[in-house]
């Protein structure tokens, strides 16, 4: 008996360092309830769950085991029950539409801008926890700490208060469902916007086509960034399975570093190789990756409905598309 209490006071105290090591970077506990009371609507159960939340994986936190503590996991979590939730209110909100519909206005509500616009209306990005060394890569980070306190309300209060949380406190607040509904949102000229500002070559490529259970045909499309392949979509056309493809390519630009990198480094290697190549017969110098060029060239753009459009290759950014 005495060995078993010694065993749950040792547990007791490895959990309570645990959450020291937490609560080290926020205040006294009655101000960290109250703080996420005003943001909730309700108080915590389990407030060491919340704060972990806005912990980014740039801090030193780490556990009694030296495995860093940071809101990834969350996030991970968050990022599931959160599409649930707005699937589950965007399909009583307007019933009778179609599945293509149901997706399309769950995705403007749940894309990493809408999120890390959401975040700073709630003042979540002023309690976030962050190296100050962090890189570029997160500019995502308080859309990812919102889906993190999703994944920590789920946790502590379960799905009712997650649901409430989003009705309550953010659609009824923030989003206007109709609005959203209404407004269009082309993943691939984001996509196409996103590689002229970072100077990389973007292609779309047909993969497949084939026939579903009704012989309607059906595209398969794929994203390849600096020949990396960044995503793929199906559709009805090919525009749609383009779309399609563009919004998966843009998720993985903006939550995953490590292809960023390899990009990066793809798009380095090519220009290097064009500087080499073209060295004996050119006289016109072409800048490296993040140098302003003053060619006048142009190149030709064909986005899905076959049209052409201009652009002034002013910083070697080559668009490619095959339809």
């Amino acid at each position: 008996m005495h060995a078993l209490s010694l065993k749950s006071t040792a547990n007791k105290i490895v959990l309570n360092n645990k959450i020291d090591r937490i609560r080290l970077l926020f205040r006294k506990d009655k101000e960290s309830y109250s703080r996420f009371y005003s943001i909730l609507g309700f108080y915590p159960h389990n407030i060491s769950l919340y704060e972990q939340a806005l912990l980014h994986k740039s801090t030193a936190v780490k556990s009694e085991k030296g495995r860093p503590l940071n809101n990834e996991r969350l996030e991970f979590l968050g990022d599931a029950i959160l599409d649930a939730i707005v699937a589950d209110i965007v399909f009583k909100q307007f019933e009778g539409k179609r599945e293509g519909f149901l997706t399309n206005t769950r995705s403007k509500i749940v894309q990493r801008e809408t999120l890390n616009k959401l975040a700073v209306e709630i003042g979540l990005d002023k309690l976030i926890k962050y190296s100050t060394r962090t890189s570029s890569h997160n500019s995502y980070m308080c859309g990812n700490a919102f889906e993190a306190l999703i994944g920590a309300i789920y946790i502590d209060r379960g799905y009712a208060a997650c649901k409430y949380f989003m009705e309550e406190k953010i659609i009824k607040r923030f989003i206007d469902l109709e609005k959203v509904a209404r407004k269009e949102v082309n993943f691939k000229s984001k996509l196409i916007e996103w590689t002229q500002k970072n100077k990389v070559i973007v292609s779309f490529e047909l993969i497949e086509q084939f026939l579903d259970k009704e012989s309607n045909p059906i595209f398969q499309s794929e994203v390849l960034i600096e020949g990396l392949s960044a995503g793929t979509g199906i559709g009805y056309s090919k525009k749609e399975s383009q779309q399609n493809a563009a919004k998966m390519a843009m998720k993985k630009v903006q939550t995953t570093p490590n292809f960023l990198d390899e990009v990066f480094d793809a798009a380095k290697k090519r220009v290097e190789a064009a500087v080499i190549a073209s060295a004996p017969e050119e006289t016109t110098s072409i800048n490296p990756i993040g140098e302003n060029s003053n060619s006048s060239e142009t190149t030709e753009y064909i986005d899905g409905n076959e049209d052409t459009t201009e652009c002034t290759d002013k910083e070697i950014a080559t668009y490619q598309t095959s339809v």
